[in-house]
């Protein structure tokens, strides 16, 4: 599996392409920015970019959606329940100072529990609201890897003071969702760098 990430947009997001070695078939997941970048190791791969992957709504990881969805001819995936921010990025950005752009309409809903394929490839959706209330993570169980967007970082857990946003719910998603899988699986964060489930079940200060 080719697997690569790169900070993108004003807020540092974590952007992912995740691709097949064999068939070049690959997905991108939170373009935030910087889609020159992305588009550059995509080129540098050869790969054919299938999906555009939103981890949730918030205006930092999607920021790049036009343009990359664009460029790879690509289906755009949220969750239902994040959809509706698409069209409201350029606003919400504003609010903090910054200049965003809103998305194109989402192709289709990520579910909870819905596999996605692309060659030899295969993520499994889990639905962890909290941060947001269409948060998902995308868990890589061959590969023993899981990109947990906004959900959970190292030592530390996503914001829940916005709006859609409920600590309660967060942990309560984190503990059903993440911290069941195995301990050794590396977790890949929206922001910051990447953990390991156990170290967080065992050291995260909000366990």
């Amino acid at each position: 599996m080719i697997f690569e990430s790169l900070e993108v947009g004003p807020l540092s997001v974590n952007c992912y392409i995740v691709a097949c070695e064999s068939s070049r078939e690959g997905i991108v997941i939170d373009p935030g920015g910087d889609v020159e970048q992305i588009v550059s190791l995509v080129k540098k791969h050869d790969l054919k970019i299938l999906n555009i992957i939103n981890t949730h709504g918030h205006f930092d990881h999607l920021g790049g959606n036009s343009r990359a969805l664009a460029v790879f001819g690509a289906r755009l995936l949220i969750h239902e329940a994040d959809a509706p921010m698409l069209s409201r990025s350029a606003d919400v950005a504003r609010k903090y100072g910054l200049r965003g752009e809103n998305s194109p309409e989402a192709d289709a809903y990520l579910v909870d529990g819905m596999d996605i394929s692309f060659g030899t490839c295969r993520l499994r959706v889990l639905h962890t609201p909290g941060h947001t209330q269409g948060g998902c993570c995308l868990y890589f169980e061959k590969e023993g890897k899981v990109i947990t967007g906004d959900t959970l970082f190292a030592d530390s857990i996503g914001r829940t003071d916005l709006p859609g946003g409920s600590h309660e719910q967060l942990l309560e998603s984190i503990r059903t969702k993440l911290f069941t899988l195995p301990e050794n699986v590396t977790a890949y964060p929206g922001h910051g760098p990447e953990t390991t489930i156990g170290h967080e079940k065992n050291n995260n200060p909000y366990f």
